[in-house]
């Protein structure tokens, strides 16, 4: 009984050394494939090239379909296989631990990726906020130069007589351009665009030279 038990002993400590070893790898290599072809699928679903572009998407995704495959099962399959021999009950506990693995991935990565291309859109949208609201504050600055000083109110006062509809326009677009400022709305890069243009459009209107509005901003 005694050597029994020892044999016994042995074996569940190879395969409790066996699981220990290989266990993180398995795990780690399947849920990284199915995770990659999770996102492939949803990628070449969630676009729609056209022409050329479709067509040789479309021919390569078997390719890249069978290569990652073939990486994950190069990983995967020894992490399985090595610890089945030393104990079968460490590979069916490597088994189920795979296959758990591979589901948690499956389910996972929609929700990881959306997840990802949320927090890099906020990114994306907070870098164009400042740098909308650094041109904001250059042509409020431009701006108040026909407003403020005497010398450009004298010369050019249609920039101020809000009867004129450049002029009509380029105060609506300076409230919208405002609210939405504080707000930190996404459409406010578009509305500086605008209030750009309508100052433009403004200074022209007025007959203000094209040299004048860039000598103001240096």
């Amino acid at each position: 009984m005694s050597v029994v038990a020892e044999s016994l002993m042995q074996g569940l400590l190879q395969g409790a050394w066996a699981v220990l070893l290989c266990g993180p790898v398995l795990v780690a290599s399947v849920a990284a494939t199915v995770f990659v072809v999770r996102r492939r699928a949803l990628a070449s679903g969630g676009s729609a090239p056209a022409g050329n572009t479709l067509a040789g998407r479309a021919a390569e995704a078997p390719d890249q379909l069978f290569w990652d495959l073939f990486l994950g099962a190069c990983v995967a399959l020894p992490a399985l296989i090595i610890p089945a021999l030393v104990s079968p009950w460490a590979g069916l506990l490597l088994a189920g631990a795979a296959a758990a693995a591979g589901i948690a991935a499956y389910r996972g990565s929609p929700r990881f990726l959306a997840w990802r291309t949320a927090r890099r859109e906020g990114r994306r949208q907070r870098s164009a906020h400042q740098a909308a609201s650094a041109h904001h504050d250059e042509l409020m600055v431009r701006w108040r130069r026909y407003e403020l000083d005497p010398a450009y109110s004298i010369d050019y006062p249609a920039l101020t007589d809000v009867r004129l509809p450049e002029t009509s326009a380029l105060i609506k677009a300076m409230r919208t351009a405002d609210q939405l400022r504080t707000a930190a709305h996404k459409g406010y890069p578009d509305a500086v665009g605008r209030l750009a243009a309508s100052l433009a459009a403004a200074e022209r209107a007025a007959g203000i030279p094209a040299a004048l509005p860039a000598e103001q901003a240096t």
